[in-house]
């Protein structure tokens, strides 16, 4: 049986949701598509949605500690050093060191929720 979906986005969860709002709309540049203040947002990114929510009032202590989540925003940047001075000027300066991977570099940097973000730089060049 195939599972019937007909759309896939990721979602971050906030208590405080429009600290988030705010970071991810300066961020990113752009005003979200979708906008309920202090309950949800929803971007329209090349090739992604991003829908930051509030969690409902009961479900609020399973969102309070989200950087314990294994999942990653990982950001596909042309210019590291450029991303890296645009989290800084944001006030979320990557706290540890650019790490060399095979398929380029990468630093780590966090949301005001606590969210892991990697920051990449691809060391593949596309044909």
């Amino acid at each position: 049986m195939i599972f019937p979906y007909t759309d896939i986005f990721v979602t971050l969860a906030a208590v405080e949701v429009e600290i988030l709002i705010q970071f991810y709309t300066k961020l990113l540049g752009q005003e979200p598509k979708s906008y309920i203040p202090n309950v949800y947002a929803e971007y329209h990114l090349s090739g992604l949605r991003l829908g930051i929510f509030k969690p409902r009032n009961t479900d609020g202590e399973e969102f309070n500690n989200s950087s314990q989540s294994g999942m990653s925003l990982c950001l596909e940047v042309s210019d590291l050093e450029s991303a890296i001075a645009h989290f800084t000027s944001l006030g979320y300066p990557p706290p540890g060191e650019i790490i060399t991977a095979s398929h380029g570099r990468e630093i780590y940097a966090y949301d005001p929720a606590g969210n892991r973000l990697i920051l990449h730089q691809s060391s593949i060049i596309s044909s």
